[in-house]
């Protein structure tokens, strides 16, 4: 069944919808809504306001923010969890297992607006994987490759 954007707001699920779902809160959760799941073709898109008040650019690079790119993957994979739980494992939970062929194309700054674009490549009961880009403005920012572990909630 193809869930797609909600034509009133354009928000499929909102922050609340996903503080249900993801186990982080601020400042580690990077991901404000999801604007696209289709299911059958294992793809989701959320999106991540970039600003200017975020903690990490008082240290990363003052006088010129850039966004870690650390943060951008963090923010892949949390996408991807959501995928991950709305594919039916909602009693388990997507932790990182590994990253792979990380490629950094742009500088991420404040005022950007990032689509977290995954896709899953192979799911099971005991984990999967994604094939994650971030994109500004239809450019390139970050794009890898996300393996993860699912393991129970209550095991966090």
């Amino acid at each position: 069944m193809e869930q797609s954007v909600d034509a009133q707001n354009g928000i499929l699920m909102n922050i609340k919808d996903i503080l249900k779902i993801l186990p982080h809160r601020y400042p580690f959760l990077l991901v404000d809504k999801i604007i696209h799941l289709n299911l059958e073709e294992n793809v989701i898109i959320g999106q991540k306001n970039v600003t200017f008040n975020e903690q990490f650019f008082q240290g990363h690079f003052p006088g010129a923010p850039i966004m870690p790119g650390v943060l951008i993957l963090e923010a892949l994979a949390q996408t991807g969890g959501i995928l991950v739980h709305q594919k039916g494992n909602q009693e388990k939970t997507a932790v990182l297992l590994n990253i792979n062929n990380a490629k950094f194309r742009r500088p991420v700054v404040p005022g950007d607006v990032l689509y977290l674009h995954a896709f899953a490549i192979h799911l099971s009961h005991k984990g999967g994987k994604v094939q994650a880009k971030a994109l500004v403005n239809d450019k390139l920012a970050v794009e890898a490759e996300i393996g993860f572990a699912l393991i129970d909630k209550d095991q966090l």
